[in-house]
């Protein structure tokens, strides 16, 4: 396996995190409640939330299909769609690592499950979008991870040696998924997952350019370094982790 040059990101609870059940409370329903509609939505037998990831059905109709099966909770769930922009969380210090991590020299990509909408709204004041190179989205192919479809198009799309790929996604399968298609993948659950991952992979070479070879190096207290060593050249850069 080569070294990762590019690095690709998942965006539901890795990049974003989420405040659904806040957001029924924010509505008006108890704790309780509010935990049990958002299960009925994504946790669905049927699998129409992943319907929605896919665009194979408008929002106006998969909101409809819901309505029809929880007649009780159409008010709620119909708001609850339509208002997508109140669900979801900044991660400032993940937005803080993937800015170093560009500014190291890896080339960074997006590769999600996601409904259009709710996408747009969500990463439209992202900082991390601005250090993104490309993306593939389910939505745009109407089909999702862990199809293997998905990882392929991302790689003929930018040009990605499967090898030099190091996948972060919070879903056991879609890992699975990353490691089939030829890639690297770690099971995100924090910051820290990240902060690991870097450290097992310290010293590697991810840049050359003119005779200046650059490494990254994750010190034991969680910072990162880069350093560019050249012919004429010889500077650090400390990015603090907090």
């Amino acid at each position: 396996m080569k070294t990762p040059k590019n690095i690709i990101f998942d965006v539901g609870d890795v990049l974003l995190d989420y405040r659904w059940q806040q957001m029924l409370m924010d509505y008006g329903l108890d704790e309780a409640e509010a935990y049990r509609v958002g299960r009925e939505l994504f946790d669905d037998p049927d699998g129409l939330w992943h319907e929605y990831d896919l665009a194979v059905k408008s929002q106006e109709e998969i909101i409809q299909e819901f309505e029809q099966k929880h007649p009780k909770d159409a008010e709620v769930i119909r708001w609850f769609i339509s208002h997508g922009e109140y669900m979801h969380v900044a991660r400032p210090a993940i937005w803080k690592l993937v800015h170093q991590l560009k500014e190291a020299g890896y080339h960074l990509y997006i590769l999600s499950n996601y409904p259009e909408l709710l996408f747009k709204k969500h990463t439209q004041y992202a900082d991390f979008m601005d250090d993104m190179e490309g993306m593939v989205v389910s939505y745009m192919l109407h089909v999702g991870k862990p199809e293997r479809v998905v990882y392929q198009t991302l790689c003929d799309r930018y040009g990605l040696n499967k090898e030099e790929c190091l996948f972060f996604d919070d879903r056991q399968e879609n890992i699975d998924g990353a490691i089939r298609n030829g890639m690297k993948g770690v099971l995100f659950t924090g910051y820290a997952d990240a902060m690991e991952k870097i450290k097992e992979e310290k010293r590697m070479e991810v840049y050359q350019l003119e005779n200046e070879h650059i490494y990254l190096e994750v010190s034991a207290h969680g910072a990162e370094m880069v350093r560019l060593m050249g012919k004429k050249t010889k500077k650090e850069y400390l990015f603090d982790a907090d």
